[in-house]
């Protein structure tokens, strides 16, 4: 599904779910994986992301003919629950610089910039050569639980929770 290294991309997150790192999501449509996302239970690996919460990492739809249909969004809302269910009240998100789209995203759904920093990962890619890369982005918050705490309740009948596909 449009990944790098896809095999070994998602064999990757499958075994840090199996470890509990993380969550991985999985958005089906007519039966097709049709976008993903990994719900790091440990937080942001860059060191230059000092704030304390899990990150949701790898948001993908594909085929690109289905994004913009609401599928991101929706594997973000999942991964939120997923979060309020902990009892946490903040969750992050990473959008590389080149990806102004995925970041006027986040910011409609209440993410806010915390700091820039650089994303490091690898892949195998289909001939078995590991690729390194580094990513200029930079780390987002939404404090998506703030209605714990008594603030900032959002009130809308269920709906900001309708699926949009």
């Amino acid at each position: 599904m449009g990944s790098p290294g896809a095999t070994s991309f998602h064999a990757r997150r499958f075994a840090r779910q199996e470890a509990g790192e993380c969550t991985y999501l999985v958005a089906w449509l007519d039966g097709r994986p049709v976008g993903h996302a990994e719900l790091r239970w440990v937080g942001c690996a860059a060191p230059e992301v000092t704030l304390d919460c899990p990150e949701i990492g790898g948001l993908a739809v594909w085929p690109e003919a289905l994004r913009s249909r609401g599928i991101g969004s929706e594997l973000i809302r999942a991964a939120e629950e997923l979060v309020r269910e902990r009892g946490l009240t903040t969750v992050g998100i990473g959008a590389g610089k080149d990806n102004p789209r995925a970041t006027a995203l986040y910011a409609r759904l209440g993410y806010r910039p915390v700091t820039d920093y650089l994303d490091r990962y690898s892949y195998e890619d289909h001939d078995g050569t590991t690729r390194e890369c580094v990513d200029a982005c930079v780390f987002l918050a939404s404090p998506l639980a703030s209605w714990v705490t008594g603030h900032d309740l959002v009130v809308d009948g269920g709906v900001s929770a309708r699926p949009t596909w």
